[in-house]
């Protein structure tokens, strides 16, 4: 005697369950081992026009924020962009209205440095070294993925 067809135990091919696994581990394998490419270098900031009169009125203005992240060898170089009407301070540096500065960096570190454009007065740049290994590329790419 068969079993009523709605009794009947299915059993699912093993590729069902297994696929999504094996596109997962296929995934991580190519961000782990891919190198990493880049159009530029550098990772771009703008003061927009008006933030000193707006911070000036009393406005709580966050334009730029506290703590950039770069990697060597990927966006190493910080570009900062004064839309503003007046000159802003970033470090020793004046950039004046409609100049741009920019700041290559070599070495791995934490940076502070003065900047006008924030009400705290200070911006914190934190340089990482190169993912030069695979598991190091990986967590990179999951880093940046999640930070856009």
């Amino acid at each position: 005697m068969q079993p009523h067809p709605s009794t009947r135990r299915r059993t699912v091919h093993p590729a069902v369950w297994m696929a999504p696994g094996a596109l997962a581990l296929c995934v991580a394998a190519w961000g782990a081992f891919a190198p990493i490419r880049t159009g530029t270098r550098e990772e771009l900031f703008e003061i927009p026009g008006g933030t000193w009169a707006k911070r000036m009125a009393g406005d709580a203005v966050e334009i730029l924020p506290d703590t950039i992240r770069l990697t060597l060898g990927i966006n190493d170089v910080l570009l900062l962009r004064n839309r503003d009407d007046v000159p802003q301070i970033f470090g020793p540096t004046l950039v004046m209205p409609g100049q741009s500065f920019r700041l290559p960096f070599a070495r791995a570190s934490t940076y502070v440095f003065t900047c006008t454009a924030h009400s705290s007065g200070q911006m914190r740049i934190i340089v990482d070294p190169f993912p030069a290994n695979p598991w190091a590329r990986l967590t990179w790419r999951v880093r940046e993925l999640l930070a856009r």
